[in-house]
């Protein structure tokens, strides 16, 4: 049987070793899943609405370890990853109080009948494939939407976090879930695949990359079952002519650092009106210049290391090979000497179509910085990607920018004058090649629920 070894990209070290399991043994998990389940969904929405908010105080509850497992995993900031507890536990209590209401039958007046009644059903166990950016957020974003709705829910976590997704299983009995109806499957890609087909599951969902999402809505199509996801981006930031650079340097660098600089909603590549571009070049270089790298544990460190050393290799490769295609390295752009998967925070210039800093994804450090004429250009640039999922306006004309986000920005999220990850009232997701589904707010919690009319005559 295979193991997985999780291992500290701080410093290098090997954490704790995990076996992982067969496909009867997965099988059997879904079989118990889906068993609690039977018994979850007759509960009302209220009493589960209780059991969630009760799950909110454990996370509180057990934040400290949660948090310091998170960062030893995946070497983000220890303040940030206390963050992504705080967050996850205001994610549980939003979803107590507003999903009773959301899911409530509907009365209708149906032309066929006496009246009409419309409800929000439970469909059964959901799977959710997740990544280890955020190694709460990720999984509690679509598992208490789903326990909410009724569903059973089972989670394949990405191998070099499979320490905190065991930790949140254990956090979430604790806080009274019961046994069984939040299932971790340690497991390989095989075996994910067949989970998908076993006839138990009713729904997927992951996060990943576009390349992952195909993959599996197309395992997932093929047994008819629906999907949610979220994938990858390479979010725009437009700084406009009328711009306040002091807001833009700063919101820029949040939106592209934050994380490690490893977050599908980070801004990734920063368009700027050719009025503002060299003053704002020559502020964000050295704002990126004075970005300190080094322990995540200690509270004055700007900068961790990335999750592990092949993803900041692949990062560096990005790096070259827009180079080699015509960037311009302004600051960083070297792999460090020493242990740890660390990565200088690097601004690149003279980014343009061809490079895989214009084209794709850099799931690290990496600011793309490109010129436009105007702000017209800006919005063209933006929005000259396979990739849709976020993206930020920089503009003193808060109105105008109001409009070329709702009308002409084709993303799922806008962000103006300021960068956010994301708020458990607002959907989450996005378009084209970065998938497809909403999470949060009224629109994640019926995602995976058989929307169910039922029709009702004179007796």
């Amino acid at each position: 049987m295979s193991t997985i070894t999780t291992v500290n990209p701080a410093n290098g070290k090997n954490l704790d070793t995990y076996e992982e399991i067969d496909l009867d043994a997965a099988s059997a998990k879904v079989e118990a899943c889906h068993e609690a389940f039977t018994k979850w969904k007759l509960k009302s929405a209220e009493e589960r609405a209780e059991v969630i908010k009760g799950l909110g105080q454990a996370l509180r509850d057990n934040k400290e370890e949660l948090a310091q497992l998170m960062t030893d995993e995946v070497g983000k900031l220890i303040k940030d990853s206390r963050d992504e507890v705080e967050l996850c536990a205001a994610i549980c209590d939003y979803t107590a109080q507003t999903g009773p209401k959301e899911l409530a039958s509907e009365p209708r007046d149906p032309s066929n009948a006496g009246r009409g009644i419309v409800t929000y059903s439970p469909i059964g166990v959901v799977y959710g494939i997740q990544p280890w950016n955020f190694p709460a957020y990720q999984v509690i974003r679509y598992a208490i939407a789903s326990l909410m709705a009724g569903n059973g829910v089972l989670l394949k976590h990405a191998s070099n976090c499979t320490g905190s997704g065991l930790m949140i299983a254990d956090i979430f009995e604790k806080g009274g879930l019961p046994k069984n109806l939040f299932t971790v499957l340690v497991i390989d890609h095989d075996t994910s695949d067949a989970i998908i087909e076993h006839d138990k599951v009713r729904g997927v969902t992951l996060t990943g990359s576009d390349d992952a999402g195909k993959h599996v809505a197309q395992a997932a199509a093929k047994v008819l079952k629906p999907t949610v996801l979220e994938l990858g981006s390479n979010d725009a930031y437009l700084v406009l002519e009328d711009a306040d650079l002091d807001t833009a340097v700063e919101v820029c660098s949040q939106a592209r650092l934050y994380n490690n600089g490893e977050t599908c909603i980070n801004g990734k590549r920063f368009i700027v009106t050719e009025k503002v571009y060299d003053e704002f070049l020559k502020r964000f270089v050295a704002r990126f210049e004075g970005v300190k790298t080094g322990n995540p544990n200690d509270e004055d460190t700007d900068l961790g290391p990335m999750a592990r050393t092949d993803l900041r290799d692949t990062v560096h490769e990005q790096v070259e090979k827009s180079v080699k295609n015509g960037a311009k390295i302004e600051c960083g752009g070297k792999v460090p000497d020493g242990d740890g998967a660390f990565y200088p925070a690097t601004v690149l210039s003279n980014v343009k179509p061809g490079q895989p800093a214009y084209d794709d994804e850099i799931f690290g450090p990496v600011a793309s910085v490109i010129k436009a004429k105007d702000d017209e250009d800006a919005m063209r640039l933006a929005n000259d990607s396979r990739y849709g999922l976020g993206g930020g306006i920089l503009s003193t004309n808060e109105d105008r920018a109001i409009e070329l986000a709702s009308k002409h920005f084709d993303t799922g999220m806008v962000f103006v004058n300021v960068y956010g990850v994301a708020d458990p009232s607002m959907p989450f997701g996005g378009v084209k090649n970065s998938g497809y589904g909403r999470e949060h707010g009224r629109f994640g919690v019926k995602e995976f629920v058989n929307v169910k009319s039922i029709f009702v005559g004179q007796p």
